[in-house]
């Protein structure tokens, strides 16, 4: 499975600024809140909440039709603050689409896909929209996320899905073993106490 690294998103992510407003947020859209193409595609500003801070994914285009997301729930998605500035700076009145053509329309597929293999290209890393979502689990996983959070934030309906990103954490089994650790410790301070207060008689 593959994703990109720390370092090679915020290549892409320079990269994508460079390129246009569009890119960038084709870029950011897929690598900080999960969107999959098609969720890219069908997002409208509607669906931005730029109050609460947060996108909701609510339907995609497949074939130039509009359908239900994949799981068919709605999701909410809190944005990053980069995600927040560039959407604010984006915005426009020509389209109720975030991102569109000159006539207004939504985007298709391959539109889609240009963007990001264009910034993929001047990045000089591996190209592909849907290892953007890739990212977003495997940086998530690796920062120390739980799966559950991962799964709501990514919509996936089985949560075996999610845990094939949880090996990418070195932090998980230390943060396992720290909580193990923490009880023991409690346990060890009540025992102390008990055996202070029987001193103390």
């Amino acid at each position: 499975m593959g994703f990109h690294e720390f370092d090679e998103f915020d290549a892409l992510v320079g990269a994508a600024q460079r390129i246009s407003s569009d890119t960038l947020v084709a870029v950011l859209l897929g690598g900080e809140t999960s969107l999959r193409c098609g969720e890219i595609m069908g997002l409208r500003w509607c669906d931005v909440d730029f109050d609460r801070h947060r996108i909701c994914a609510a339907q995609s285009i497949w074939r130039g039709h509009v359908t239900a997301t994949k799981g068919g729930d709605l999701r909410h998605v809190k944005m990053t603050v980069r995600l927040l500035i560039v959407l604010r700076a984006h915005r426009h009145l020509r389209s109720p689409y975030v991102l569109c053509s000159a006539d207004g329309e939504h985007l298709t597929q391959h539109n889609v896909q240009n963007l990001v293999n264009a910034a993929a290209k001047e990045a000089g890393i591996k190209n592909g929209v849907h290892i953007l979502r890739h990212s977003f689990c495997s940086h998530l996983s690796m920062r120390g996320a739980p799966p559950a959070f991962i799964q709501q934030l990514t919509g996936h309906k089985n949560v075996s899905t999610t845990q094939m990103y949880m090996h990418l954490s070195p932090s998980a089994s230390d943060i396992a073993i720290q909580l193990l650790d923490e009880r023991v410790a409690a346990k060890r301070g009540d025992i102390l106490e008990t055996g202070d207060a029987q001193k103390a008689r």
